[in-house]
């Protein structure tokens, strides 16, 4: 079978595609014919060698991957026939290499969830991961009505959910988002928005000055809740925004370093802030995680969630990793 593997650690161009045997399925489990494969930030790391969180640096050679979405073409010696060409999308476990950049992927029968079929796969396979981190850290978060929140990343798999999220929930939303391409992203998933939402291109040197502009169009004096996946230097900026008591929820750092306000719990400004961790240290412990699959496959097929994803074909995981790296992508990004 086809699969993206690397036999070093290093760029992006470390990701050939290869001729690998074909996967076998064990007991309690499935081979899935993936049409579309997630690709994280994570990944990138994972690649270079870095250990990130639980998870270390894969052995090589290696398969990355995590999360598939596509049918069901041969089953193990204790599964059900009926699980036979049926459309999955699965989540293939917290691993390094979990052989999700592959055309047949091994995943547990329980891990399996059948999408409506009106959802498309890429949508699909979106919300297997993403679509449950979302929800997880909305759960941390909770935006409400008498919340101005800020969300960085906003035109980003998870930026662009929270983003739809906090408005549902009757919020108003200053969205930060790297250059016009993204800029008009996240204006397109809310246009009847209004003036509840403001989008800010951070790539502009004044976007600080033009964020407390755009609070002020919200007529909001302060933001109350903020939501960083950041972190970084953009991170602490984007906290100066919030005023006193405001929630720092912290969903991650992709620029390689946590929001430094996370640690101090005071903004540039000197204003207490209260933290929340949805991951690392302080992070609450989270119940099934199907079931945050579940609910977000839900949202996607409902129309509640409009999903946005990148789309690279197969072969080019290499570049999938460098516009990924780059900043280049809007949405989620997927191989297929």
């Amino acid at each position: 079978m086809d699969a993206i593997r690397h036999h070093t650690y290093g760029p992006p161009e470390t990701l050939v595609l290869e001729q690998v045997p074909d996967p076998v399925p064990g007991p309690g489990q499935v081979l899935v014919a993936a049409r579309v494969h997630g690709v994280h930030l994570l990944d990138t790391t994972l690649r270079r060698g870095e250990a990130t969180g639980p998870l270390p640096a894969p052995r090589l050679p290696a398969i990355p991957g995590r999360e598939v979405a596509g049918a069901v073409v041969a089953v193990g010696p204790d599964v059900g026939d009926d699980w036979l060409g049926a459309r999955v999308a699965a989540h293939l476990g917290a691993t390094p290499d979990g052989g999700g950049y592959a055309r047949l992927a091994v995943a547990p029968v329980d891990s399996l969830h059948r999408p409506p079929d009106r959802l498309d796969l890429a949508d699909a396979v979106a919300m297997i991961g993403t679509g449950r981190m979302a929800l997880m850290a909305l759960e941390v978060a909770r935006p409400g009505p008498d919340d101005v929140v800020v969300i960085t990343a906003a035109a980003g798999g998870l930026g662009s959910l929270f983003v739809q999220s906090a408005l549902a929930a009757g919020a108003r939303v200053l969205a930060l988002a790297g250059g016009p391409r993204k800029v008009r992203a996240v204006r397109g998933l809310a246009p009847d928005a209004g003036p509840s939402l403001a989008v800010v291109d951070v790539a502009a040197p004044s976007w600080p000055q033009d964020a407390r502009a755009a609070l002020g169009r919200l007529r909001a004096p302060a933001a109350t809740l903020l939501i960083d996946g950041v972190g970084g230097d953009l991170g602490a900026d984007a906290a100066a925004l919030l005023g006193p008591g405001g929630r720092l929820v912290v969903q991650g750092w992709a620029s390689g370093s946590p929001n430094p306000v996370a640690a101090s719990a005071v903004t540039p400004h000197g204003q207490p802030v209260e933290v929340r961790a949805v991951v690392g240290p302080g992070a609450p412990a989270f119940g099934d995680l199907r079931d945050y699959q579940r609910r977000a496959l839900e949202r996607a097929a409902s129309g509640e969630w409009r999903v946005l994803t990148h789309r690279v074909a197969f072969a080019e995981a290499a570049r999938a990793h460098r516009e990924l790296e780059e900043r280049r992508t809007v949405g989620k990004v997927v191989l297929g």
